[in-house]
């Protein structure tokens, strides 16, 4: 049966299982992401706090805060943790509401068939002004699924080929900023008029479980940072990282900081 976004459960869970002992499991992201999360560990004092960490995988950053607890969807992931471990899913996490002054999540969010549903638990597990560090891999692409970009030309059938041949203008930064920047700036009219929260805009993806062709080829969804920010603060959310309409609007990597009230 099919999840909501056509991925499927059974399938989904496995990957991540079987991914919990590869090579690439250790070292995602952890020289990127090592230095910015000590900062935000720091910087709001969640040294001694309890802080939750949404697919924690190996658990590389345990040690940031002694009230460190972890959630993966992998229940392999719990060999590889020394500190409290659940196996769940970011939609539904086992917490009581208010529970953590802080959290983060790495590459994670856009392997999630229903971020929208992650990001209302994010809110919900918060304590008043608890601090959510968010980096997900942003704008994924929808033909890394096929591994058009690595494979061969005559592995591909014709459609595939179209979409080989246009991918350097479809990856070009200008391009995508003239897609990108009028949604940007329709969704500050909508947060500006708007009485109350707003839907999360993305793009659903189809996940591919059974090869991996490269990152993001299992992707189930292509967020944006300005559309996490603007679904935050419609929410009464402050963003501690990009605070103002023009650092949400020029957010373009990396990542953001949201703030409960």
């Amino acid at each position: 049966m099919a999840d909501h976004q056509g991925a499927r459960p059974a399938a989904r869970r496995a990957f991540y299982e079987r991914y919990q002992d590869t090579r690439g499991a250790v070292d995602t992201s952890l020289r990127s992401e090592t230095g910015a999360l000590q900062s935000f560990v720091a910087r709001y004092r969640l040294g001694e706090k309890r802080v939750l960490e949404i697919g924690c995988g190996r658990g590389a950053f345990q040690e940031l805060a002694d009230g460190w607890v972890g959630i993966d969807l992998a229940l392999g992931s719990g060999r590889f943790v020394r500190k409290p471990f659940v196996a769940a899913s970011a939609e539904a996490l086992p917490f009581r509401t208010g529970s953590f002054a802080g959290l983060w999540s790495i590459t994670v969010l856009e392997h999630v068939p229903a971020p929208e549903r992650a990001l209302e638990e994010i809110g919900r597990v918060l304590g008043p002004g608890g601090v959510a560090y968010l980096a997900p891999a942003w704008h994924c692409r929808p033909w890394a699924a096929e591994g058009i970009h690595v494979r061969r030309w005559d592995e591909l059938g014709w459609r595939q080929r179209l979409s080989k041949l246009t991918l350097p203008l479809r990856d070009a930064l200008w391009f995508r900023a003239l897609a990108e920047v009028p949604r940007r700036l329709w969704q500050e009219l909508d947060l500006f008029w708007a009485d109350g929260p707003l839907r999360l805009r993305y793009a659903r993806l189809r996940p591919n479980y059974d090869v991996f062709w490269g990152a993001d080829s299992d992707a189930c969804c292509s967020l944006d940072p300005h559309a996490v920010l603007v679904w935050f603060v419609s929410r009464g959310f402050e963003s501690p990282s990009h605070p103002g309409r023009w650092k949400r609007l020029t957010a373009r990597h990396g990542g953001i900081v949201v703030r409960k009230q």
